[in-house]
C-alpha cells in the first residue's frame, strides 16, 4: 500500500513539477540559471556543512561503548538520504538502508535497528522549532499574519505527531508489532525475530533515556537545518537577487516544513517548488524566479545524491555476489 502510493506520489509531483515549468516558460527559467553560470554547482559545497552536522548528531544515538566510527555514518547517512531522494520509498527505505549498512560493516544489528528509528524521531522533532523559528521569522518580517496562523496551526499537530510517535516508540512499538504479527505466523524464525524486536525496544528506552546525549543529537540536527539555509541565500544570490540571512532562513524553513509534510510525494517534486512560489512572494520572488531558485538548489540532488545511490547499489549487487559465490 505504502509503495503505491509513493509511486502515486510520485507521479502526482512530477506532473506538478512540469505544469509549473510550463506555466513560467522553460526558457525563462533557463535564461535565468544561466546568470548563475558555473557558480551554481557550488551550491552543494555549501551545503555540505550542515550534512556533516547531521552525521554528527546522529553520532550520539548509539550505546556510548558500541559508536560506529564516523567515516561509516556518514556513508550509511549518505547513501539513506540519496535513497529518500531519489527513490519512491517514502522517507522509509532511505532508513532500512542506513541500519542494513552498518550491519553488512560488522555492527550490532539491535543498535543499528534502535538508533535508526530513533534518529527518525530526532529528525521528525527537529522540524518543529525549525518551523517556528520560520514563522516567528514572518511575524517579525510583518508580512502574512493569516498565513502565520495556518503554519502555527500545522507546526502544532506536526508536534503531537512526533510527541505520539516517541511515546509509542518508549512503550516498545516494535516488539507489541512483531508479537501481534506472530499470533499468525508460528514459525520458530519469527519467535527469534520477536525476540530481537524485544531488544530493540530495550535499546531504544535507553536512548531515550540517556537524555543529554538525546538532547545533544536534538540539538545538532537543528542546527544543521539552520546552516542548510546557506545555499537558498547563495543560490537567490548568484540568480541576481539578494536577500538578507532572516529572509533566507524564513524561506528555507518554511518551504521545507511544506515539502516534509507532503513526504508522500518522493523529494517533494513540484511541492518544493509550490512552496517555494507562495513563500518566496512574500520577500518579493517573482514566481519564474521562485522556480529558478527551487531548481538551483536541486543541483545537488545531481551532484551528491545520485552517486550516493550508486554507491548503495554497488554494495549491495558486491554482497548479494558474495553471498552467492
Amino acid at each position: 500500500m505504502v509503495k503505491r502510493l509513493s509511486y502515486l506520489g510520485l507521479l502526482v509531483g512530477l506532473i506538478a513539477l512540469a505544469i509549473l515549468i510550463a506555466w513560467q516558460g522553460l526558457d525563462e527559467i533557463l535564461a535565468l540559471l544561466s546568470q548563475g553560470g558555473w557558480l551554481l554547482l557550488t551550491l552543494p559545497i555549501i551545503w555540505l556543512p550542515s550534512f556533516v552536522i547531521q552525521v554528527f548528531g546522529w553520532n550520539y544515538l548509539f550505546p556510548k561503548d558500541r559508536i560506529p566510527p564516523f567515516k561509516e555514518l556518514f556513508l550509511s547517512l549518505w547513501m539513506g538520504r540519496a535513497i529518500n531522494t531519489l527513490l519512491p520509498v517514502a522517507t522509509i527505505g532511505g532508513e532500512i538502508a542506513k541500519a542494513r549498512l552498518l550491519i553488512l560493516w560488522g555492527r550490532n544489528g539491535i543498535d543499528a535497528s534502535a538508533s535508526v528509528m530513533v534518529d527518525k524521531a530526532v529528525q521528525a522533532l527537529a522540524l518543529v522549532p525549525w518551523a517556528i523559528i520560520g514563522t516567528c521569522l514572518m511575524l517579525l518580517l510583518a508580512i502574512d499574519n493569516k498565513l502565520v496562523i495556518y503554519i502555527a496551526l500545522s507546526t502544532f499537530i506536526l508536534s503531537l505527531n512526533v510527541i505520539v510517535f516517541m511515546f509509542l516508540q518508549r512503550k516498545g512499538m516494535f516488539g507489541f508489532t512483531a508479537k501481534l504479527i506472530g499470533k499468525f505466523n508460528a514459525s520458530d524464525r519469527w519467535g527469534r525475530i520477536t525476540d530481537n524486536a524485544h531488544q530493540v525496544d530495550n535499546v531504544v528506552r535507553d536512548l531515550y533515556s540517556d537524555k543529554k546525549r538525546f538532547g545533544l543529537s536534538f540539538f545538532w540536527r537543528t542546527v544543521g537545518l539552520i546552516l542548510s539555509t546557506a545555499e537558498v541565500w547563495l543560490a537567490c544570490y548568484l540568480l541576481g537577487y539578494p536577500i538578507s540571512i532572516i529572509e533566507a532562513i524564513m524561506l528555507k524553513s518554511l518551504t521545507q516544513i511544506i515539502t516534509d509534510i507532503a513526504f508522500v510525494i518522493p523529494n517533494g517534486y513540484g511541492v518544493q517548488e509550490g512552496g517555494f512560489i507562495l513563500i518566496g512572494s512574500l520577500i518579493g520572488l517573482t514566481p519564474d524566479l521562485a522556480l529558478a531558485v527551487s531548481i538551483a538548489i536541486r543541483i545537488r540532488e545531481l551532484l551528491f545524491d545520485l552517486p550516493g545511490l550508486l554507491m548503495w547499489n554497488h554494495i549491495e549487487v558486491k554482497y548479494l555476489l558474495q553471498k552467492n559465490a
